[in-house]
């Protein structure tokens, strides 16, 4: 379920009603310096798309008339997810688009998830303002290779998040990102690292969080 803390609500947005022309969308985009904004139907309350201020630009440029109301420009009518979406619908349905429409549970518009807000959100569970190192291991992707190297990093520290990539069917190696403590120094992660390379689990790279941070 998605956290309405990451929504912005529609108190709070730049929208324009379906009636309006696209002269006046043009206005709105402009003095608020918005690449695009929502449009709701007359009530405020239905989501019927997005306009785009390189669409109204591209509409002047070929000589159209900007006295049309603004859903002849309408683009992602599709593009909206409900405030109970699964994050993963979430995360696929955002990633072309700087923001998608969230709907309430009686499909009205509810407000907007920005693609900035969404990444921000996934910083802070990565935990990189409060970490030390990122340790990135590589395992044969057999059943119990997550359980085994946390047991060998739990010995010597907890750990703060942890990351898995390349986890798709047919892999042969997965990428486990492990981000431990912010009171793990170097040393301990030399003994971390040495641990891991007995146990034949591969270390490629440490990131080192605190000097990228000053």
């Amino acid at each position: 379920m998605l956290m309405k803390s990451l929504i912005k609500p529609k108190d709070r947005l730049t929208t324009v009603s379906e009636s309006t022309t696209i002269e006046d969308a043009l206005k709105v985009l402009e003095n608020s310096n918005f690449r695009c904004v929502p449009i709701l139907d007359e009530t405020g309350t239905i989501f019927r798309g997005n306009i785009y201020r390189m669409h109204i630009y591209q509409h002047k440029a070929n000589g159209g008339d900007m006295s049309l109301p603004v859903t002849t420009l309408l683009r992602n009518a599709t593009k909206f997810i409900n405030i109970n979406s699964a994050f993963f619908h979430v995360f696929f349905s955002i990633k072309d688009l700087p923001y998608i429409a969230v709907l309430d549970e009686q499909n009205n518009f509810y407000g907007i998830l920005t693609h900035t807000r969404l990444l921000d959100m996934l910083s802070q569970s990565w935990n990189v303002n409060v970490g030390s190192y990122v340790l990135t291991v590589i395992v044969p992707g057999g059943r119990g290779d997550l359980e085994d190297v946390t047991k060998i990093i739990t010995k010597y520290t907890g750990i703060a998040s942890v990351i898995t990539l390349d986890d798709q069917e047919g892999d042969e190696i997965h990428r486990i990102m492990f981000t431990l403590p912010a009171s793990v120094d170097k040393d301990r992660v030399n003994r971390i690292i040495a641990a891991l390379e007995r146990k034949e689990f591969k270390v490629p790279e440490v990131e080192d969080l605190k000097s990228e941070n000053q």
